[in-house]
């Protein structure tokens, strides 16, 4: 079988799945770099055909079909796949995990809370503002599973001040549970990532002297 007028990256897609070398020339190739799989077949895919090689040795490559009613749909879609493949990516390189549910937020709250009772002078109240934004990250999660975010979240905050680290959110009954039982966990990585990142651009907010505003241009005529 001949493919014509195929793109390199689909080339490379190609030769990692069906463990083949990608070749220049056919003057000599060899048995050991043709690659193979159990069969190969075109299918319809709405309007288009596309050609599908199912049962590959390797299976080093992957195709995902995305179909949506509009290009915002789909482009939402994507990102969300994209975000996920690349937590995906993170946790198979750094096998460190967290719990979910808001448990490492309060924590760390927690944790910043008690530092700020220990410093002196204005930056205490920087801290502490530190540890509120902090907080408002399981709030907002119960906010969106619309629930009543002020009164689960207290609840979360005494149940890990009263020694439960294993206590987090759960979105399907509105009350706290076990994560570890749950089996809610995060990326230690992506929430590093996340951390560093709202912090960065809070900084660089914070180190604004002054913004200059540009007056509305004067209307002709």
């Amino acid at each position: 079988m001949v493919i014509e007028h195929a793109d390199f990256d689909g080339m490379e897609r190609l030769s990692a799945v069906l463990g083949a070398e990608i070749l220049s020339t056919f003057d000599d190739p060899k048995a050991d770099v043709l690659g193979s799989c159990a069969s190969i077949e075109e299918v319809m895919l709405g309007e288009d055909k596309v050609i599908k090689f199912s049962g590959c040795a390797r299976n080093e490559a992957c195709s995902i079909v995305l179909r949506g009613s509009g290009a915002h749909i789909l482009d939402e879609a994507e990102r969300s796949l994209h975000d996920a493949i690349c937590v995906l990516v993170s946790a198979v390189k750094n096998h460190r995990t967290i719990y979910g549910g808001g448990n490492a937020e309060i924590r760390m709250a927690l944790a910043v809370q008690e530092l700020a009772h220990t410093v002196e002078g204005k930056q205490a109240l920087a801290i502490e503002a530190f540890a509120r934004a902090l907080r408002q990250l399981p709030t907002i999660i119960a906010d969106n599973a619309g629930y009543d975010s002020a009164e689960i979240v207290q609840n979360l905050r005494s149940a890990i001040a009263n020694g439960d680290t294993e206590a987090g959110l759960n979105m399907f009954t509105g009350k706290v549970d076990n994560m570890r039982t749950l089996g809610v966990t995060e990326c230690l990585r992506v929430k590093e990532q996340a951390l560093v990142s709202a912090t960065e651009a809070a900084e660089m907010i914070l180190r604004v002297d002054n913004i200059v505003k540009c007056a509305p241009r004067k209307r002709e005529g």
